[in-house]
């Protein structure tokens, strides 16, 4: 009797533990499906053991910079580049010689070559020691200065800025070298009346990043740029208006979306530079309800600037703000996890994934320098990866499962390998890195031999069918097709046209990349 009392208690708590084994199994897998390595990494130390790939593309990369300056050269590397533009603003009484070409043309516009120099800025601030560990950071400086000289000179009183360089229309009848253009190149600018508040708050913003690049190596010229860099910021908020309105020709090349998404931009690297809190007030009590788009994700361009903020500013929510308000700490939080929104979307596996991807594996939004939105989408994923490790933040959530700051950065990997020649086409959209890239460029100065009389006329080097005489090295070309075609044809400008705003968003990328290292707590 009492033996049998015992073999049926036994029973019963048998039948309890192999239950709650079964849970626990289950439990154990269901978190194992749902977690992605969730530990805890160590902080990384200084920049460790160099990827040569990723070293040598950046060394290649960079050198675009060195392809499309304007103005008298120094040091010049290129061969088949001379002096150009050298009275570019003369008949203003402003030097705007300097500065970068647009892209396969000769202008100078100043709302894309301002978020080339942020974005390049940002790199620098960001990945400075690594590219210093790659031999890279001196090429990066030299084109970061060679905006913000032009820049500089484009801002010669409070309430004036030149926004760009030549006609697109004349400049568009012609093919020619820069060395020899001689079409009219007329300057165009804003002011009180003539507003264009997004370009204005985009220069202050490269300015203010700059001026944190520099501050260290050449202290009257960072104080120089952030006084600019103020005075913008307080010109283009104050007079409101957006330039595609106010120059209607720009609609048909750089035409703006909105201009609130730049003033939140402009203000958190102002934030970042003077550590003035009126500039993160401004970004989240004042302004980030109405302005930020919280917990909608956008993606990151010369255009908009939502994503790139949040990221930006999700820094000052991942090392703090010992200053800030509780309704400020509140904002900081919505702009980080609409951050975080931006990563899950990215993220290949995650339930909030775009589906807007190519079979080979690339992020895909348009097919007109379809290259744009990876180039930047990873970019800002390499960079938030980081601060995750850095703050050691083992985790981000999307709709209930979880990813590391190695997911995002094996994201970002497959993006930079993708346009590194890992692709259907087995080709490196990167001009000048492996064996096998694009031969058409299109762009004037690669396309027409040194020797080459043209004048503006010189179409047959367009519509040639042989490679270009000169490389641009470092050129990314628009890319791709949503099939993961290219059609190597120098005419065909959708896909074989490069532009600096893309060499900007891949050096950060490959700097990101190329080894790895914690990132500073703080800019300055």
């Amino acid at each position: 009797m009492g033996a049998s009392k015992y073999t049926k208690g036994c029973t019963g708590w048998l039948i309890v533990l192999v239950v709650a084994a079964l849970v626990v199994t289950a439990a154990v897998v269901a978190i194992r499906k749902k977690t992605h390595h969730a530990e805890v990494l160590p902080v990384p130390g200084p920049p460790g053991a160099i990827t040569q790939k990723y070293a040598e593309a950046l060394s290649v990369a960079l050198q675009f910079f060195q392809v499309q300056k304007s103005g008298k050269l120094v040091n010049n590397k290129i061969s088949w580049r001379g002096n150009s533009a050298l009275d570019d603003g003369k008949e203003d009484g402003v030097d705007l010689s300097k500065g970068m070409y647009d892209a396969g043309d000769h202008m100078k516009f100043g709302f894309p070559m301002a978020f080339t120099a942020t974005v390049l800025s940002w790199s620098i601030l960001e990945y400075g020691d690594q590219m210093k560990a790659a031999k890279q950071l001196n090429p990066a400086l030299d084109a970061l200065q060679w905006m913000t000289d032009y820049l500089i000179n484009a801002h010669p009183s409070d309430d004036v800025l030149y926004v760009q360089v030549g006609d697109p229309d004349l400049d568009h009848k012609c093919w020619d070298r820069p060395e020899e253009m001689t079409e009219k190149r007329p300057v165009t600018k804003i002011d009180k009346k003539t507003r264009g508040t997004e370009v204005a708050a985009e220069t202050a913003a490269a300015m203010a990043a700059a001026s944190m690049v520099f501050k260290t190596i050449n202290s009257t010229y960072s104080d120089l740029l952030l006084q600019h860099a103020q005075k913008l910021f307080t010109f283009a908020d104050t007079y409101r208006g957006s330039y595609s309105v106010s120059i209607p020709q720009v609609q048909k090349f750089y035409n703006s979306t909105g201009y609130v998404d730049e003033l939140l931009w402009a203000a958190s690297w102002l934030y970042h530079a003077t550590g003035d809190q009126t500039y993160l007030s401004y970004v989240t009590v004042q302004n980030g309800n109405a302005y930020a788009d919280w917990g909608r994700p956008t993606w990151f361009s010369w255009d908009d600037k939502r994503a790139g903020t949040q990221v930006l500013l999700s820094r000052v929510h991942f090392f703090g703000s010992k200053e800030s308000s509780n309704a400020e700490q509140k904002g900081l939080q919505m702009y980080r996890k609409t951050a975080e929104a931006v990563m899950c979307g990215l993220l290949p596996d995650s339930p909030t994934a775009t589906k807007s991807r190519t079979d080979g594996g690339l992020i895909w939004i348009d097919q007109w320098n379809s290259l744009q939105h990876p180039v930047a989408a990873s970019f800002l994923a390499v960079v938030y990866s980081d601060y995750m490790l850095t703050s050691r933040t083992s985790e981000v959530q999307c709709n209930g499962e979880t990813y590391t700051p190695l997911d995002l950065r094996k994201f970002a990997i497959s993006q930079a390998d993708y346009i590194l020649g890992d692709n259907p086409m087995k080709m490196s959209y990167l001009v000048g890195y492996g064996s096998n890239y694009p031969q058409q460029v299109h762009h004037r100065g690669a396309s027409i031999p040194v020797n080459a009389n043209t004048g503006c006329k010189g179409w047959q080097w367009l519509t040639s069918t042989d490679p270009n005489p000169n490389v641009a090295t470092g050129a990314l070309v628009g890319g791709p097709f949503q099939n993961d075609s290219y059609i190597d044809l120098r005419n065909n400008s959708m896909q074989s046209e490069p532009s600096t705003y893309n060499s900007a968003s891949l050096v950060g990328l490959l700097s990101g990349l190329v080894t790895t290292s914690s990132v500073a707590q703080s800019f300055t």
